[in-house]
């Protein structure tokens, strides 16, 4: 932003403090392996502000911490910039982080694939045996993460997470999740898509709880296309893959700086991005944003 500087920079997103409210700027930026590439994805930004703000509007039972996306009711100077703010940024209530990322899996894959052939579990939930990669789960679960600063998160257990927030807290944010997850499952299957897992945070304002960061975008969720799903492998995702594919033959030894992306994986990594878009949400109309 010309003249004002954020008050907290992360890998993707700008986050400008207003007192009781938040500027939140989804930038273009592309994280992989801990570290911010230097090829941004055109129009990234764009497709998970959207996307998050089409979810907080979807979801009617949770409360979120959403006021507008219209840069007309952004605080000066935000207000006079809306060529570089329309469609990526949020305004957004002020709350106190809950310090777990609220992950639900209904299938096993990534890290839950990997422990659950070591152990037979995931994050103490133990599971049927002679499940495959990918395989759909019986009901989803609930398996909270550490909130890292930086580095990686760590998969822990419910009694670890009620040791660290409170066991009524817990109780109350994996029925939260389950039930958000639940019905986006739902709804996502009737476009094609399967939500593998996602990765829900909260907060506490005025002593409730309620959905804040972003809600099932491609950076949070593990998107699949239904008519290519196949059990018994892994699945290409509506997401970043063809990033850390390249970075992975590229041989990085994910110690920065990260290389430059090239344009065909950029040009495909975006449009994994806007059909996963397209697809969930087609009267969003993302094109005009873009």
């Amino acid at each position: 932003m010309p003249g004002v500087e954020p008050n907290y920079r992360g890998k993707v997103r700008d986050i400008y403090d207003l007192g009781d409210m938040l500027l939140i700027v989804a930038t273009d930026r592309i994280s992989a392996y801990d570290s911010v590439l230097p090829t941004p994805i055109p129009g990234k930004g764009i497709m998970l502000n959207m996307l998050s703000a089409h979810w907080f509007e979807w979801f009617d039972t949770v409360p979120n911490h959403m006021i507008s996306v219209d840069v007309e009711d952004f605080p000066e100077p935000f207000n006079r910039h809306a060529g570089i703010l329309t469609g990526r940024s949020m305004l957004v209530k002020k709350a106190g982080r809950i310090d777990l990322e609220c992950i639900v899996r209904g299938y096993i894959s990534g890290s839950g694939w990997r422990e659950y052939k070591e152990h037979g579990s995931v994050c103490g939930i133990s599971l049927p045996r002679g499940l495959k990669n990918s395989g759909r789960l019986e009901e989803p679960i609930f398996t909270p993460s550490t909130k890292a600063e930086s580095g990686h998160d760590e998969n822990i257990s419910a009694a670890k997470a009620a040791r660290l927030v409170g066991e009524e807290t817990v109780r109350e944010l994996e029925s939260l999740s389950l039930e958000l997850y639940t019905r986006a499952s739902e709804y996502a299957a009737g476009r094609g898509i399967i939500i593998a897992d996602t990765k829900f945070e909260f907060g506490v304002t005025e002593d409730q709880i309620i959905l804040i960061d972003e809600a099932l975008t491609p950076d949070s969720s593990r998107f699949w296309l239904a008519d290519e799903y196949e059990p018994g492998r892994q699945q290409r995702s509506l997401d970043k893959q063809f990033v850390r594919d390249f970075l992975d033959e590229k041989g990085w030894d994910h110690s920065p700086p990260a290389p430059a992306l090239p344009r065909d994986i950029v040009e495909k990594t975006a449009g994994r991005y806007r059909l996963a878009v397209e697809m969930l949400f087609p009267e969003l109309d993302i094109e005009r944003y873009l």
